[in-house]
């Protein structure tokens, strides 16, 4: 699975791969990219079930970090380009 690097990285440091920052870009970019699939594969129930579960695992990596660190969510949510 080939997922683009953004421009804007969200991470701590250069190998931060467990924050609650770098989780939701990278699942951001993951969800896009099924999108696109989704569009030319409607009937791929698999990769249907993949991103929801990757959308709902979002929501609550959202969720904790709005309760946590509520600067860091609004950062996040106006990089990613997610509705806050």
């Amino acid at each position: 699975m080939a997922v683009k690097k953004t421009d804007a990285s969200l991470k701590r440091h250069d190998k931060d791969t467990g924050s609650p920052e770098a989780q939701i870009e990278r699942l951001s970019e993951e969800i896009t990219m099924l999108q696109g699939h989704l569009a030319q594969n409607k009937k791929d129930f698999d990769a249907k079930r993949s991103l929801l579960q990757k959308v709902a695992r979002r929501r609550r990596f959202l969720r904790y970090l709005k309760n946590t660190n509520l600067e860091s969510y609004t950062e996040v949510a106006k990089k990613t380009g997610l509705k806050v």
